[in-house]
């Protein structure tokens, strides 16, 4: 999965292609579908898809969180593109405030509007994922607070 928003509500249907592989690739590949709980194919998928994303916007790389869930982050930061794209609609559009709120050089801010531009529908899914986790994880706490009072 590369982001959430990709599994979840952008529907793209799939195309077959045929393509050689190195030894070492398909050797590194089989490694790697071994250890993690992925198919084959849905390692190729992601790694395909999040390294023509870097080529294309080379301050953006994909990181799991604690939750398991690849996000488009900011190199160099503990960043996600989501968070910097609220950030930067709540001060109204404007770059340089929010690179100086965050202390961050506001080319990192620009480059998560660039992603933005291309991968919008899956930041917004990827903020709205983000919106209903931080829901849950608040209920359950409160659940739990009630067992302790």
């Amino acid at each position: 999965m590369i982001t959430q928003a990709m599994s979840s509500s952008v529907a793209e249907r799939s195309v077959q292609r045929s393509v050689r592989l190195s030894a070492t690739t398909v050797s590194l590949l089989d490694a790697m579908a071994d250890q993690s709980r992925e198919s084959r194919n849905s390692i190729v998928e992601r790694l395909l898809a999040e390294g023509l994303r870097t080529e294309r916007h080379p301050l953006i790389r994909f990181a799991a969180g604690a939750s398991g869930v690849r996000e488009p982050t900011i190199v160099g930061t503990r960043l996600k593109v989501r968070q910097l794209i609220a950030q930067v609609r709540a001060e109204g559009g404007d770059v340089a405030a929010v690179a100086d709120y965050l202390a961050i050089d506001p080319g990192l801010v620009r480059a998560a509007v660039s992603y933005y531009a291309d991968f919008g529908a899956e930041v917004e899914a990827d903020i709205v994922w983000a919106e209903r986790s931080e829901v849950e994880e608040h209920e359950r706490w409160r659940r739990e607070q009630a067992l302790l009072a």
